[in-house]
């Protein structure tokens, strides 16, 4: 696997790409790319990583898998490219974002504005084969994953941990409260936005948060 990965990434993760999961990872990868359908392209695996650098980042939002629909997964959680339509939880994302902060809802599901301000839009599992949600799990990805959240974590400061759905709120235990914000609450899909994340005003409190501590807040 060409891992293309931004400098400061690199700088910080290298110890990562020398570990054994992590080769076995690689050829895993590589022959699923070569024998099946899989999102989202090969070329955009790290792409949330090019988007988002080590030293700019100042929100991760974390998702679980990439999507598994033809043309949806661009390598950033919850983003699809233009011209595609949004899936449910994205749609759900966009609602809570106007009742929140006013932004009127995009005509365009690409979140690449959102990571270029230093929103990393993170995926748990970084690739999954089509039609099948959850089907490169448990392959080394989570430890690639986590190994970034803990970096994060360990080496920076003030930064915003959005933890969307019990999945994500399972992370919580990697950050540090003291050093960082954390936000939790129902995941946006379909089956549980209205249960905790309608109303959760996670846009408004990162922005409050960023502003409190000398930062820039995000044009969501």
């Amino acid at each position: 696997m060409n891992v293309r990965i931004e400098s400061s990434w690199k700088d910080a993760l290298t110890t990562e790409f020398e570990k054994p999961y992590f080769k076995k990872l690689t050829d895993y990868v590589r022959t699923a790319y070569r024998n099946r359908m899989v999102y989202p392209a090969a070329k955009n695996i790290f792409r949330a990583f090019e988007l988002s650098t080590f030293t700019h980042t100042k929100v991760v939002i974390l998702g679980q898998d990439p999507y598994h629909g033809p043309g949806q997964a661009d390598g950033l959680a919850f983003s699809v490219p233009l011209g595609i339509s949004f899936p449910p939880s994205l749609r759900n994302i966009f609602s809570e974002l106007q009742a929140d902060v006013g932004t009127p809802k995009p005509t365009s599901g690409a979140l690449d504005d959102w990571a270029k301000q230093g929103v990393l839009l993170l995926n748990a599992t970084l690739t999954v084969e089509a039609h099948k949600a959850g089907s490169h799990q448990n392959q080394g990805w989570e430890l690639f994953t986590d190994a970034v959240i803990k970096a994060i974590a360990k080496g920076k400061q003030q930064v915003v941990f959005i933890l969307w759905g019990s999945y994500a709120g399972q992370k919580e235990g990697l950050i540090d409260a003291q050093k960082h914000l954390i936000l939790k609450s129902a995941h946006p899909s379909s089956l549980s936005a209205h249960r905790g994340f309608f109303q959760c005003k996670h846009f408004s409190k990162a922005n409050a948060y960023l502003l409190a501590t000398g930062q820039t807040p995000i044009a969501w």
